[in-house]
């Protein structure tokens, strides 16, 4: 959890940063994580209690220039010298000797790392500097964004809340969104729909459709469906409403039940059955 990023790049005090990070970890373990096989941990906590996961950031940042951070992060002149240094934060977790509690000194152990395209960056330049300090390269699994609800030429923010859906969305918010704002592939009208069908490439119900709806079989039938005339705009958005409705009620639910002892447990590093 990286709770020192946004206190160096938001509008957050430090312990606000903190706090957030720890809410966000109660998030991520109602989704159903294995406490014996999964470790989450805070930067700001977890580079004071490891000795190793420090020492780890000092060596990248000696492999990395100011002017190679510069070329590869954007930074300028302006902006707070924490900044330049966080990169080999983001990038000391890719070395096993980070976890000496899971991996203890073993540099051969590969690492797998799951992000979205704009975490890119860090991990060419962790990919740059591996060798140099004796760990093998990273791999990288690039995720898909999420569409913003008013399409892809819109971007999600947390500070508008009309641009995508949140885990603490009720219901009834829930509803009103995907019919208000969710970006449609449909026609003009429902004659012409029914003539010419909609695009399911571009309506952003049917692509929130194909990161939530398990059955594969019934995500066939809808966008063929939509594509033929079949379906109308409000019937999908009324089957996006329905599983997300559905899914967030469930996280809600799981995520009430995660107290402060159980994320303890999350966020405490010890040897994890995953390897041993």
């Amino acid at each position: 959890m990286t709770d020192d990023e946004k206190f160096l790049w938001k509008d957050l005090q430090l312990e606000e940063a903190h706090r957030l990070a720890h809410e966000n970890a109660k998030d991520i373990i109602a989704c159903g994580f294995d406490p014996k096989k999964t470790f989450i941990f805070s930067d700001l906590d977890y580079m004071s209690s490891c000795p190793n996961f420090y020492r780890n950031v000092l060596r990248i940042q000696k492999c990395v220039t100011v002017n190679q951070a510069k070329g590869i992060f954007g930074f300028v002149d302006t902006d707070c010298i924490g900044k330049i240094g966080f990169p080999a934060v983001q990038a000391a977790p890719a070395f096993s000797t980070s976890f000496p509690s899971i991996f203890a000194e073993s540099k051969e152990i590969g690492c797998l790392i799951p992000c979205a395209i704009d975490q890119d960056p860090y991990f060419r330049m962790t990919r740059d500097v591996a060798p140099r300090l004796g760990f093998p390269k990273p791999a990288l699994l690039h995720s898909v964004f999420f569409p913003a609800l008013q399409g892809s030429q819109s971007k999600m923010s947390s500070s508008d809340p009309s641009s995508s859906i949140f885990l603490t969305d009720t219901p009834k918010q829930i509803k009103q969104k995907v019919l208000k704002y969710a970006f449609s592939g449909g026609r003009d009208t429902m004659e012409e729909h029914r003539r010419y069908g909609g695009n399911p490439d571009v309506d952003v119900s049917y692509q929130y459709l194909t990161f939530f709806l398990e059955d594969d079989n019934r995500l066939a039938q809808i966008e063929q469906d939509y594509r033929s005339g079949k379906m109308l705009t409000g019937e999908l958005k009324k089957e996006l409403v329905s599983v997300l409705q559905d899914l967030i009620g469930q996280h809600r639910e799981r995520r009430k039940a995660i107290t402060d002892d159980i994320l303890r447990e999350f966020m405490t590093p010890y040897h994890h059955d995953f390897y041993h």
